[in-house]
């Protein structure tokens, strides 16, 4: 018994070895792979994430900076107390003022 299709070329170009071992690879490749693409996507994700994270890193580190340099005088020492711990002086009052629904965040 033969077979019909033995001689159409899609038949010829599946039953060849090169290409049932090209698939097996590729298969192999893209999937089951220790280094596969999707792994690869997934790693590529994290560490676009990691490069972000120390972009942002790295600005805040240099407003802190800022603000360290800043805070080496004294009248800026004393503003900063004043605005972020409402320190005062022993002559004055402080009267904090605040309204329902107000859009200012707290810091």
């Amino acid at each position: 018994m033969t077979n019909p299709h033995k001689n159409k070329p899609w038949f010829k170009f599946l039953s060849n070895k090169y290409v049932w071992v090209l698939l097996f690879f590729s298969t192999w490749m893209i999937f089951l792979d220790n280094y596969s693409y999707f792994d690869h996507r997934f790693l590529d994700k994290q560490m676009d994430e990691l490069e972000d994270n120390a972009a942002y890193y790295k600005g805040e580190i240099k407003k802190d900076q800022e603000n360290i340099k800043q805070l080496k005088n004294s009248e800026q020492i004393e503003k900063y107390a004043r605005e972020k711990y409402y320190m005062k002086k022993d002559s004055e009052d402080i009267y904090i003022i605040e309204f329902e629904g107000d859009t200012v965040e707290k810091k």
